[in-house]
């Protein structure tokens, strides 16, 4: 609402583009981003999208500054679990746990509060205190049996927690709740799974082109037998040692 409405709109247009690439072509969000951020720097929301093109990107240091200056401009706390992984990401896991146990936190939603609880693990692995990571994701949320949009990420990261602990039974039952709850597919949680019960998949057209390949060496093969058959025949023939000559040479 700030902006005059013909650059409003060229603003919005880029963002739109933002939002539609940066699951699936990030550096193409990024650009989109980076043109906004040139056209509106003073907008809140442009300097948040193009905080998260840079987070896509894993530009993290840039990512950073994008966030607070938005946060700057709006007051807003939302942006404080997305912050701290930029700190992770910039190789500051202390900076991280500082930030998880600031009073911002309070402030968050219970969402909010669930990511921040995510990135505090992440830390605390990134520090090799598995353990600790481990008691970091134990909370009323991931005990919960209700079916939340992070329920998901929170039952997975504390599954592959267990693994990377050496539980690998107890890591199996996580990833079988995991699955249970991800009704996207925002993990790989199945596959995980899989693998752990020792489950192999296979390219059944792989298979086909196989099996095709095999026969057609088989059919080549049975072409050559009868050629040189028919070769060593008419060599008979000629030299008077097949059946056809020696009937000749009765008669």
């Amino acid at each position: 609402m700030s902006l005059p409405k013909g650059l409003a709109e060229d603003v919005s247009r880029n963002l739109v583009m933002v939002a539609r690439l940066i699951d699936e072509d990030p550096e193409g969000a990024y650009g989109y981003s980076r043109v906004a951020l040139r056209l509106a720097s003073r907008v809140a929301a442009v300097r948040e999208a193009a905080g998260f093109a840079a987070y896509a990107n894993q530009k993290y240091s840039e990512a950073l500054a994008e966030f607070r200056a938005a946060r700057r401009m709006t007051g807003n706390v939302d942006l404080w679990p997305v912050m701290a992984d930029c700190e992770r990401g910039l190789g500051r896991p202390e900076k991280a746990l500082d930030m998880a146990g600031a009073p911002e936190v309070q402030k968050l939603d219970k969402a909010g509060q669930v990511e921040m609880r995510l990135v505090a693990a992440g830390a605390r692995r990134d520090m090799d205190q598995l353990d600790a990571a481990i008691v970091t994701l134990q909370s009323p949320e991931l005990a919960s049996n209700s079916v939340q949009p992070w329920t998901a990420r929170l039952r997975y990261a504390y599954a592959d927690a267990l693994l990377a602990a050496g539980r690998e039974g107890e890591a199996r039952e996580w990833f079988a709740k995991a699955v249970e709850s991800d009704k996207d597919g925002s993990t790989d949680a199945s596959d995980r799974l899989a693998e752990l019960d020792g489950v192999e998949f296979m390219d059944a057209l792989v298979e086909d082109d196989t099996e095709i390949e095999d026969d057609t060496e088989v059919d080549d093969t049975d072409t050559a037998v009868e050629q040189e058959r028919d070769v060593e025949a008419d060599e008979s023939r000629q030299d008077g040692t097949g059946a056809e000559a020696k009937d000749d040479l009765k008669d």
